[in-house]
């Protein structure tokens, strides 16, 4: 204890010189001066006895210690949101090019299927063009029919008049016959 009081007692034997300015001997109890120093010592030795320094030492000491785990964490929580803002980024990315894909392949299944439309109506029209072609043929032969049934008409008539006036009884009757019997061997 004596070697944690002499600096402070060299302290104030030091100072004693400059205080002896005062009026009277420094180291007497009349001497406020001394008797200042006197009980600043005691203050001293008081604090040192009860351990003082090292208790407020030690409550610095767990106060740093707190302040670097706060700040351990801190540093700690800093590089987990960095980690998850990397996270996050890499996913944002990830899906930004997932959608640039789905938006690529939805363009092309587009593209496909206006190919495709296009290609049907290609065969529609076609088909109804076959249909037209087929109606307007159909018709054609049936106009060609009427004509050619009203033209055998026409010549029949026309035969018939000019055979009817050219032939005889007779003869009308052997034509009748062999057309008959010509009828019977095309039917049978």
């Amino acid at each position: 204890m004596w070697k944690k009081l002499s600096p402070a007692l060299l302290a104030a034997l030091a100072a004693g010189p400059a205080l002896a300015a005062a009026e009277g001997p420094f180291f007497t109890m009349k001497n406020p001066m001394f008797n200042v120093t006197i009980g600043f010592i005691l203050f001293i030795a008081l604090l040192l006895f009860l351990k003082v320094p090292r208790l407020l030492g030690g409550m610095l000491g767990k106060r740093a210690e707190g302040i670097r785990s706060e700040l351990d964490e801190a540093r700690a929580l800093r590089e987990e949101a960095q980690s998850l803002l990397a996270s996050y980024e890499r996913k944002q990315k990830e899906v930004k090019e997932q959608a640039e894909r789905i938006v690529a392949h939805a363009k092309e299944e587009a593209a496909t299927a206006a190919e495709q439309a296009r290609k049907d109506l290609e065969a529609s029209i076609a088909r109804r063009m076959a249909a037209a072609e087929e109606q307007i043929a159909s018709a054609r032969e049936s106009a060609v029919r009427e004509v050619r049934d009203a033209a055998v008409t026409v010549a029949v008539g026309a035969a018939s008049d000019v055979i009817a006036a050219k032939l005889g009884a007779t003869e009308a009757n052997k034509l009748i016959d062999a057309a008959i019997r010509e009828a019977e061997t095309k039917l049978h």
